[in-house]
């Protein structure tokens, strides 16, 4: 008699770099989905400021995208990882874009009333909010997939003759 168990070893759920990179890539399309739906039903720019280009926006969104992975990567590193560090991981990351996008109207010339009026109409029109409520849902699907505990998914022809 065996005490082997009949269906294999207990699956391990997805590998932290695999929920990583899934919840990084929904983070960066729930983000520029939300923002243009945001901009598309407002009827209004997301940033509307005279003499200034798209470039702060891109930049923000790029670093937005950087920050979020690399502050979810230690979170999913842990074999349990809790949905409560997803609240700080979003926090923070909107933090940075709104940062990122102050910066880089810097670093384009606008000057710091420009920068500053870009900065605001992001927290006033609702675009941080956006980025905080992406940044949640990604990240909850990334500790998701890290927490469960499926296996790896197989087509039929891929499975043991056994089962």
């Amino acid at each position: 008699m065996t005490l082997r168990d009949p269906h294999g070893p207990e699956p391990e759920g997805v590998s932290a770099f695999l929920a990583g990179v899934i919840g990084t890539v929904c983070f960066g399309a729930f983000g520029i989905l939300g923002l243009g739906m945001l901009s598309f039903f407002t009827d209004v720019d997301i940033i509307s400021v005279e003499g200034l280009t798209l470039w702060p926006g891109v930049a923000g969104m790029a670093v937005a995208i950087a920050v979020f992975a690399c502050l979810l990567a230690p979170v999913l590193r842990r074999r349990l990882p809790p949905f409560g560090a997803v609240v700080l991981v979003a926090l923070a990351t909107a933090l940075a874009h709104l940062a990122a996008v102050w910066l880089s109207a810097m670093v384009g010339g606008a000057g710091l009333a420009h920068a500053a009026a870009a900065a605001s109409q992001i927290v006033v029109r609702g675009s941080s909010l956006v980025i905080v409520v992406a940044a949640l849902i990604a990240g909850w699907i990334g500790v998701a997939l890290r927490r469960s505990r499926s296996g790896t998914p197989r087509w039929p022809w891929e499975r043991d003759e056994a089962e």
